[in-house]
C-alpha cells in the first residue's frame, strides 16, 4: 500500500482571499509536481483533501495529472490541527493506494505516527506543494520518496 501524503499549494493571506485559495505562484508550483508525476503513471483510490479550497485546488491539479478526478474525496479530521490517530485508523481499513491533500502540522504528524508510531517526532520538513510517498511493506510503513517544487526548478530541461 501507498500513502501520498501532499501539502497544498501557497495560499493566498486570509486579508486578501478569506476563502484562501491558491496564489498564482501556488498554482504554478502544484502543476510543476502535476507534470512530475504525470508519467509515473501513480494509480490511487481516492484523493482525501480537508475540504479547504487551497487542498481542493491542490487535489483537483494532481487527480488531473494523474487520471483521478473522479476520486476526489473531501474527508473529515484532515484539517491542520486536527488529531491524527483517526486518518492512521481510516488508512488501515484502506486496502489501496490514497493521496491525502493536507495542511501543517497535521500532515507532519501523521508521516511520524505512521513510521515512527509518535507523532511528535520530525521525519520530513514539509514545503508548499510536495509530495512524500509513504509504502507500507510488512506492516511497517516506509518513506519511499520526496518531491518538492523547488527540486523541479533545477531539472535540465
Amino acid at each position: 500500500m501507498k500513502v501520498y501524503l501532499v501539502q497544498h499549494g501557497e495560499a493566498k493571506s486570509e486579508e486578501e482571499d478569506p476563502q484562501r485559495r491558491l496564489t498564482d505562484k501556488g498554482i504554478g508550483e502544484v502543476q510543476k509536481v502535476a507534470d512530475f508525476l504525470h508519467p509515473l503513471e501513480l494509480t490511487v483510490d481516492a484523493i482525501w483533501h480537508s475540504g479547504k479550497p487551497r487542498a481542493q485546488q491542490t487535489g483537483e491539479l494532481l487527480a488531473k495529472a494523474i487520471g483521478a478526478l473522479d476520486r476526489i474525496i473531501q474527508r473529515e479530521g484532515l484539517g491542520p490541527k486536527d488529531q491524527v490517530t483517526a486518518t492512521k485508523e481510516a488508512l488501515q481499513q484502506t486496502s489501496g493506494d490514497v493521496m491525502i491533500v493536507g495542511h501543517l502540522p497535521f500532515l507532519g504528524k501523521l508521516v511520524a505516527l505512521l513510521v515512527t508510531g509518535y507523532e511528535d517526532a520530525e521525519i520530513v520538513e514539509f514545503q508548499f506543494g510536495s509530495v512524500v510517498c509513504l509504502e507500507q511493506r510488512d506492516g511497517k510503513w516506509r518513506v519511499a520518496w520526496m518531491i518538492r517544487p523547488a527540486l523541479l526548478d533545477r531539472r535540465t530541461p
